[in-house]
């Protein structure tokens, strides 16, 4: 039974279930459910702990986003709100700033992984199983940087390993690519749930790190799958469908690279009647690479 056609009201628990299951939703982030329409129990009002009994104090909230194991505080004792490391109090530029400081002092890219690992500041890392990052070699001439992962890559903790990670494994194949000579990634770490678009917030919080992903790894070229990469990475504010097959620049700090907006190889599984224009932007991937002879 379609559950559009359900006439009884309240809908049974099953109608419910099908009603979610059509809106695509896939998963849930709590055991118990919550009843939103309820206002929550009043909390007692905090007592000021004497310095006698006091226990130490969290470090900054850029400190606690980061992963960093403070020092102790010196008297007078910091504020509650100060102390606090809850990303919620603060703001998108202030995780930002956080994530920035956390990136630009890393100088390996162990020590990034590590760092992004480590990162509190993004809502998704919640919800996901794993801190997906990257495979193939990061010394590769070409980087291939898509949006989030996905279900397959947040079970297995590696990007693009799904059905659109193998049509693109099949792509870079067909113009001599493969692990080996190309570094894949994303423009965010954790999986949106139910596969929903990134919120600017969240790629605010992720971007000075894939920025500093791609400062160690120097890639020769550029390739932005999706939108969301080509847009948080180039700054372009048009569809993909008008921007892919176009060489863009890669501008940060001094650093400047090639790089060419891609459909998504995910969306190429939607609309397979694209594919001959996808071939067409691999092609120039392929010409761009040997023209710089790598």
């Amino acid at each position: 039974m379609n559950v559009t056609e359900a006439t009884d009201f309240p809908p049974s628990l099953l109608e419910i279930a099908l009603f979610y299951a059509e809106a695509g939703v896939d998963e849930v982030i709590g055991e118990q459910p919550v009843d939103r329409t309820q206002a929550p129990p009043a909390r007692e009002p905090a007592r000021e702990p004497t310095r006698a009994a006091a226990s130490p104090a969290a470090g900054s909230p850029a400190q606690a986003l980061a992963g960093a194991t403070p020092n102790p505080p010196r008297t007078p004792l910091p504020h509650p709100a100060t102390a606090s490391a809850n990303p919620a109090l603060l703001s998108a530029s202030e995780v930002e700033g956080a994530a920035r400081r956390a990136a630009r002092a890393c100088q390996t890219i162990p020590e990034l992984e590590a760092a992004i690992k480590a990162f509190e500041g993004c809502g998704l890392k919640a919800t996901a199983t794993n801190t997906v990052i990257a495979r193939g070699n990061p010394q590769a001439p070409l980087m291939i940087i898509g949006e989030a992962p996905g279900r397959d890559e947040d079970a297995q903790g590696l990007p693009f390993v799904g059905e659109s990670g193998q049509l693109l494994d099949r792509m870079l194949k067909a113009i001599g690519r493969d692990e080996q000579n190309t570094y894949i990634s994303n423009i965010l770490f954790w999986r949106p749930p139910g596969n929903r678009d990134p919120s600017t917030e969240e790629i605010l919080a992720c971007k000075p790190f894939i920025e500093r992903l791609i400062e160690l790894a120097r890639p020769k070229v550029i390739a932005c799958a999706g939108k969301h990469a080509a847009a948080t990475l180039l700054g372009t504010t048009q569809g993909i469908t008008r921007t892919r097959g176009r060489w863009h620049e890669y501008q940060r700090d001094e650093i400047a690279i090639p790089a060419m907006p891609l459909l998504h190889p995910a969306y190429l599984l939607r609309q397979p009647g694209v594919k001959r224009e996808a071939w067409h932007d691999m092609l120039e991937l392929a010409a761009k690479l040997e023209q710089l002879g790598v």
